[in-house]
């Protein structure tokens, strides 16, 4: 095998010690659909802050940072504090929802 199908893999569980998720892998196509059940049960259990802790996240397409800015538009309240995204991600952010509030991004 040459490891393409490893790379499309995506890991997702609970933070330990505060409420969120993270994230391991790709985010794409393939692995979206893990990604977007992830992010509901995130707003699920949203109270007032929700974490997102990305730092082993090697990729991650518009379509993954959209679901990601739909789920913190339709939160009731609070913020989902993204941490060490990789770098496309703040810039599609930017790029789309320039005024988005709902998220705070403490960059890599």
């Amino acid at each position: 095998m040459d490891g393409t199908h490893d790379r499309a893999v995506l890991e997702v569980g609970p933070l330990s010690g505060r409420p969120g998720i993270r994230a391991r892998g790709e985010i794409n196509v393939i692995s979206r659909p893990s990604w977007e059940e992830a992010l509901a049960e995130l707003s699920r259990r949203h109270a007032d802050v929700s974490y997102v802790e990305l730092s082993g996240v090697r990729f991650v397409d518009v379509a993954g940072v959209t679901a990601l800015a739909v789920t913190a538009m339709n939160l009731p309240g609070g913020r989902v504090v993204v941490e060490q995204p990789p770098p496309q991600l703040p810039r599609v952010l930017e790029l789309f929802w320039p005024s988005l509030r709902g998220i705070e991004v403490a960059a890599r």
